[in-house]
């Protein structure tokens, strides 16, 4: 199951002072925005977006489990390389701790989503999905 890519851009800088708002050298407030604004084509729906210790937090409207995107930079502060992951990331998640519900049909419609999003953008490059051993 995709859940995590990684990729490198110069199209995300950051806001000044964005860092303040999460981490130093921390951030990803351009790249939440801009998959926010996309996710609608394809038929998701965003609820909210809001800063995180680690990045960008985007909640996704989902009916059946709590869905989310996280974004953000990664490597030394000032680089261009990003990490974007759904959650959740396991195949299953339990509801009232005795329902099994499957992820897998939400989690790689979201997967598809992202990867038609950021190949079709101009400015990422070395797009890499994660193997789940890798994760």
């Amino acid at each position: 199951m995709r859940t995590d890519v990684h990729f490198v851009s110069d199209a995300f800088p950051p806001y000044p002072g964005e860092d303040e708002e999460i981490n130093p050298g921390i951030w990803g407030k351009r790249l939440a925005e801009y998959i926010v604004s996309r996710l609608p084509e394809y038929g998701i729906e965003p609820k909210l977006f809001y800063p995180e210790d680690w990045g960008w937090e985007i909640a996704l409207k989902n009916e059946r489990f709590a869905m989310y995107i996280g974004c953000s930079n990664q490597a030394e502060p000032g680089g261009n390389e990003f990490r974007v992951f759904i959650d959740p990331w396991k195949p299953h998640v339990r509801r009232w701790l005795v329902k099994k519900i499957s992820t897998v049909q939400d989690v790689e419609r979201v997967a598809d989503a992202l990867d038609k999003i950021f190949r079709g953008h101009p400015g990422i490059r070395e797009l890499r999905w994660l193997a789940d051993e890798e994760i």
